[in-house]
């Protein structure tokens, strides 16, 4: 059925108005984020391909993934791929203000990132309670090389007013165990936590495996 046939309550935008985004199916979610179709491809339709390709790329979705789809253009491309990005910003309701006891409890808030192909390098800001104030994404590298800067490092958590922080790096190898340079590093951001007043707590090593490496 064409989005013009569907009656008003029912077409996503006004279905989102009246019940909510979350009575939304992926199709018209998407659909209510392009807006409209072009010819021959309505919102919806186009949606449910988008769907398709983000089911098997998630959050690795390039542009030109994309691109390929009939009745995308750039500007609909990077719609999609800006809310994508917004999303994994931002963890899910029930993670606020959740309290960091042991490395493992990172994890949740670092997921998306663990099966980058490429290095990104991450800060968990924390209050003096260990409650999570804010995931920042730091770096993020080419392949195994990641290059970090104490002035970002802190940047971050200077703004966040932060007790203390975690680091949280993936290896897109797999392999979990800190090269020399993450140990050089992690010792240099110690020091400058401890002039700043920001602790370092931990730096933890993640991947593409159900494991995690605590420095």
């Amino acid at each position: 059925m064409s989005l013009k046939n569907i009656p008003d309550i029912d077409k996503p935008r006004e279905k989102l108005m009246s019940r909510g985004a979350s009575s939304l199916e992926l199709e018209e979610l998407i659909a209510a984020i392009l807006g409209r179709g072009t010819v021959g491809y309505d919102a919806v339709k186009i949606g449910k391909m988008v769907g398709k390709v983000l089911m098997t790329y998630t959050y690795e979705t390039t542009i030109r993934d994309l691109l390929e789809i009939p009745g995308m253009g750039e500007a609909k491309a990077c719609q999609i791929l800006a809310s994508l990005e917004l999303a994994r910003r931002f963890p899910p309701p029930k993670m606020r203000k959740a309290v960091i006891r042991t490395p493992k409890d990172v994890l949740p808030f670092v997921t998306q990132y663990r099966y980058d192909n490429q290095e990104n390098f991450l800060t968990i800001t924390l209050t003096g309670a260990h409650e999570v104030v804010n995931v920042r994404l730091i770096t993020k590298g080419i392949l195994d090389n990641c290059q970090v800067h104490p002035r970002e490092v802190f940047a971050g958590a200077i703004e966040d007013r932060a007790s203390s922080v975690i680091l949280v790096h993936n290896h897109p190898s797999g392999n979990l165990e800190p090269s020399k340079q993450d140990i050089v590093m992690t010792e240099e951001l110690k020091k400058c936590g401890e002039i700043l007043g920001v602790p370092i707590l931990d730096h933890i090593i993640v991947g593409p495996i159900d494991d995690y490496h605590s420095i």
